[in-house]
């Protein structure tokens, strides 16, 4: 899947890959993909939690070596 924009949010521990990530949200068009990627263990909690209390949609999440990578699709 390709996306539109990318936050490299690794080393960056709780609650900073989910602030990035909201921030960066704001100024993209609905519609539009965000990539995260993080190695926080707790992201896998806080990023799905911030979409659904956002109501910006989880695309989805996969495993890659130490990071963890989510796509986010920002809603109106």
């Amino acid at each position: 899947m390709t996306w539109d924009d990318e936050i490299d949010a690794i080393g960056l521990l709780c609650p900073l890959p989910v602030l990035k990530a909201r921030k960066r949200l704001k100024a993209m068009a609905p519609g539009t993909i965000l990539r995260v990627v993080t190695t926080d263990p707790a992201a896998l909690i806080d990023i799905p939690h911030f979409c659904a209390e956002s109501g910006n949609e989880l695309l989805g999440s996969e495993e890659d070596g130490e990071n963890t990578i989510f796509l986010v699709r920002k809603t109106a």
